[in-house]
């Protein structure tokens, strides 16, 4: 059994870990709900774009040209995939690490490892790839502080311009969707092609566009593919607060139950201690009487 002193110590060091979990679920906390506000602010703005483009598309008769959603043989496709650079946030960065891994090797195994061209942003998915030696095309900055639409903005167009160019047929991209502070669902979601469904409820206008319905179209659909990363990249970092400000909740009530543990067998340990103090001095006492 541990000496009194190391029981001693290891409460101290529990009690000061659960200090930092405390603090770090609070301000998790703190980010969740300006992240989350973020996220909920944007998303109207997001749907309404996507059902103007869908309602137009709905209303033209006969094809368009559109380049952004033209569907081709896949022979060639980006991955990208979002975690944060930071750890302590439960498995929300385990669970895209190998959502990423299982991508890559399906892609691999029916194109080829060079034609599979992978984007990472965020340093916990970057190390996962350097322990699997998957070479990276290009790192960009981790959404960890604050996502930024220029940088959605920087990531979109690149993505439109690999595509366009045909040096991709595919981008999909593996993420975190948020769904409550303690549920972030793992994603894989095809941003290119564009999908250009109607919607089942899309109204019929009678649209008038300049300079013409092509052009119109064609300078919308950027557009669209912009917000459609930024909500994502807005999605990724609300999951992350969630995923952390949960962790730190669970380590919290960990650290507390263990405290009361190492209360009762300290409690224990100094009963005993007592104990065979006493039995001493009775055995003492005793021995002088005979």
């Amino acid at each position: 059994m541990a000496s009194l002193k190391e029981i001693r110590a290891r409460i101290a060091s529990v009690a000061s870990t659960q200090k930092i979990t405390s603090a770090m679920k609070m301000v998790s906390a703190a980010k969740l709900k300006k992240a989350e506000s973020a996220t909920l602010g944007f998303v109207p703005y997001k749907t309404k774009l996507s059902e103007a483009l869908s309602n137009y598309l709905g209303s033209l008769e006969g094809e368009i040209n559109i380049p952004l959603a033209e569907h081709r043989d896949v022979k060639k496709v980006a991955l990208i995939a979002f975690t944060s650079s930071s750890g302590l946030c439960g498995v929300y960065n385990s669970n895209i690490c190998k959502l990423f891994k299982q991508a890559y090797d399906e892609y691999t195994e029916s194109l080829g490892k060079e034609n599979v061209v992978v984007y990472l942003i965020g340093k916990k998915v970057n190390d996962y790839a350097k322990k699997f030696q998957i070479p990276v095309k290009k790192q960009f900055e981790p959404v960890t502080e604050k996502p930024s639409y220029d940088r959605a903005i920087e990531l979109s167009d690149e993505m439109v311009k690999l595509f366009l160019e045909h040096k991709v047929d595919r981008v999909e991209v593996i993420y975190n969707h948020f769904k409550n502070s303690g549920v972030q669902i793992p994603q894989r979601e095809v941003v290119l092609p564009l999908k250009t469904d109607t919607l089942p409820t899309a109204q019929s206008f009678d649209y008038l566009v300049e300079p013409d319905k092509e052009e119109f179209i064609n300078a919308l659909v950027p557009k669209v593919i912009r917000t459609v990363f930024y909500s994502i990249m807005l999605d990724t970092h609300t999951a992350e607060h969630g995923a952390r400000m949960t962790a730190m909740h669970i380590a919290s009530d960990n650290a507390d139950q263990l405290s009361q543990e190492l209360k009762i067998q300290y409690n224990k340990a100094r009963q005993n201690v007592i104990t065979n103090e006493l039995i001493d001095i009775v055995g003492g006492a005793e021995a002088l009487s005979k």
